[in-house]
């Protein structure tokens, strides 16, 4: 069948060792890899047999003979359907902007992950998948890790940080489950800098961005000839983060018997790396994530009880982006605010029209590709706001009357929800009481501040609170 043949992509690369890694990712997918040492001898390749066979381009931004940016609109004006992926280090928005205006099709910050990877390649060449500004651009802008960062109003959005703020004044192990995208790096990163091991360092260890025969030797370490290759001697992420904290994201994926090594180490407290008989003890706060509910891997088999109950001692549940479509006004123009302090950009606005069309979408890459949808939008705007018209793929899939008409009689365009489902009025209460919960959303939970927007005094602001059952925390 076509869909299983193989499909060639060109590697614009002169480091051989990566060289050797992105063919090998890429063969895992039925891919066939050409190399390109230099610009010269990419351009080349497209007038070849093999080149009118391209179906992507990995172009590293270090790639000797010529400027990337440069690179990628010289392959674009050669091949415009050509998916073009830029590879590097740099972590500068200034740098992504640049590389999208030229034509790259998305943008990826070595190292990156082997699955990171494979989505790049599955999105930009798979008609079928959201393209342009639906890609999962990964531009890096800087954060502050707090609380007041984590942009919603949506009450089971508030419940879950409620108890992560709670959960993160302690020293217990901490589950948090949310689908890829939803902010649970976000989250891990706030409760880090609330907890009273603020000052001591985080580290976050991506289970499934790790080789699986690598994970044990990463987390529990190895002695120096402990197996082939171990050509010295590794002090594991547990050992490391002794009276810190160390982040498990995508436990879920962790193989049954390093999840077997990790139990022990969490009911004695202590760590004993590869190929060394005795023990260290360790103080070590856990967090896991995972992108699926471990209950259901408890019940297929696939991920042990013992585990489960030791790690979901607190349980924070993060609900993907389609269940809080209110909060996607004030996330919207949280992001836009934040694009526009970056090198290369500028402050924009959003109107309703635009934020219906986003509201309309299911955002299957939650939270994360609602940033970067508005990211690309932003960086091809000429106007000083962002219409529907600046969506052109969600005007596609959607279709104009869809987009425009699925969300709009439920809600205003703030994300407060004016109608019940039979087209009559909700009740004021309960009104007032969604109008509070944006407000708290919108201005981080400074109470002061919200009772002054909403013209009221911060007593009244308690009093509702108590009336309409809202819990102000986090």
């Amino acid at each position: 069948m076509a869909e299983f043949e193989p499909r060639l992509l060109m590697l614009i690369d002169d480091e051989p060792a990566q060289s050797r890694l992105v063919s090998a990712l890429a063969a895992r997918e039925g891919w066939r890899t050409i190399i390109a040492r230099d610009a010269e001898t990419a351009i080349a390749t497209l007038g070849t047999r093999q080149g009118m066979q391209l179906n992507a381009i990995i172009l590293d931004q270090w790639v000797p003979g010529d400027d990337a940016c440069a690179l990628i609109a010289e392959l674009k004006a050669r091949r415009p359907a050509l998916p073009i992926l830029m590879l590097t280090a740099s972590t500068s928005p200034l740098l992504a902007v640049e590389a999208m205006r030229s034509g790259a099709t998305d943008y990826l910050i070595k190292p990156v992950a082997p699955d990171r990877l494979m989505q790049a390649l599955r999105v930009a060449t798979t008609q079928e998948a959201p393209r342009d500004e639906l890609a999962p651009l990964t531009e890096k802008m800087p954060s502050t890790p707090d609380f007041e960062s984590m942009i919603g109003a949506a009450p089971t959005f508030r419940k879950a940080l409620a108890v992560a703020a709670k959960a993160a004044r302690g020293h217990g192990p901490v589950l948090i489950e949310g689908e890829s995208g939803s902010g649970k790096e976000m989250l891990i990163r706030a409760m880090h800098a609330a907890s009273p091991r603020a000052k001591m360092p985080l580290r976050i260890v991506n289970i499934g961005g790790t080789p699986a025969n690598t994970i044990e030797s990463v987390l529990f370490g190895h002695e120096k000839g402990a197996f082939p290759g171990a050509f010295d001697r590794q002090i594991g992420a547990l050992q490391h983060c002794d009276g810190a904290t160390l982040a498990l994201d995508e436990i879920d994926r962790m193989p049954l018997s390093v999840q077997e090594r990790l139990l022990e180490s969490v009911k004695r407290g202590d760590v004993r790396p590869i190929g060394v008989r005795h023990s260290f003890r360790i103080d070590v706060r856990l967090i896991a994530a995972s992108n699926v509910p471990l209950k259901e891997l408890v019940d297929e088999g696939l991920f042990l009880p013992e585990l489960h109950e030791a790690l979901s001692q607190v349980t924070v549940t993060l609900a993907p982006l389609r269940e809080r479509i209110g909060d996607i006004p004030s996330l919207s123009r949280h992001f836009l605010a934040r694009i526009g302090e970056q090198p290369g950009l500028r402050g924009l606005g959003i109107t309703d029209g635009a934020l219906s069309l986003l509201a309309a979408y299911d955002w299957p890459g939650n939270v994360r590709q609602l940033q970067a949808v508005l990211f690309r939008a932003a960086v091809f705007c000429d106007g000083d706001a962002l219409t529907a018209e600046d969506f052109p793929q969600l005007l596609n899939i959607l279709g104009p009357t869809q987009s425009t008409s699925s969300s709009a009689p439920a809600q205003s365009s703030s994300g407060v929800m004016l109608y019940t489902a039979d087209g009559n009025l909700r009740p004021l209460e309960e009104i007032e009481a969604d109008v509070i919960r944006l407000a708290i959303g919108l201005y981080r939970g400074r109470m002061t501040e919200v009772a002054r927007r909403l013209g009221i005094g911060r007593s009244t602001l308690y009093r509702k609170l108590s009336e309409l059952g809202i819990d102000n925390a986090a």
